[in-house]
């Protein structure tokens, strides 16, 4: 996912939150509480993903290297 698409997704998710907890409770702190709550999740969401694919990322050329060194061509 990229990054721009990711930030839309964010903030059209935190804004129904906002005003569903607007709604709901009557209170636009509240609402600010849970929308800003929800970017903090959103956040550690996605640093998390990208955490996974750079480590992913990183295991493959660490196998791809190793096979390499332990390559021995046929005789």
């Amino acid at each position: 996912m990229y990054f721009p698409q990711f930030l839309v997704g964010m903030l059209a998710t935190s804004f129904i939150t906002a005003i569903w907890a607007e709604i709901e409770t009557g209170s636009v702190w509240k609402a600010l509480g849970w929308a800003i709550l929800a970017l903090v999740i959103l956040q550690v969401g996605y640093i998390g993903l990208v955490v996974g694919l750079i480590y992913k990322r990183g295991s493959k050329g660490t196998e791809a290297a190793r096979m390499s060194a332990n390559y021995t061509p046929p005789a």
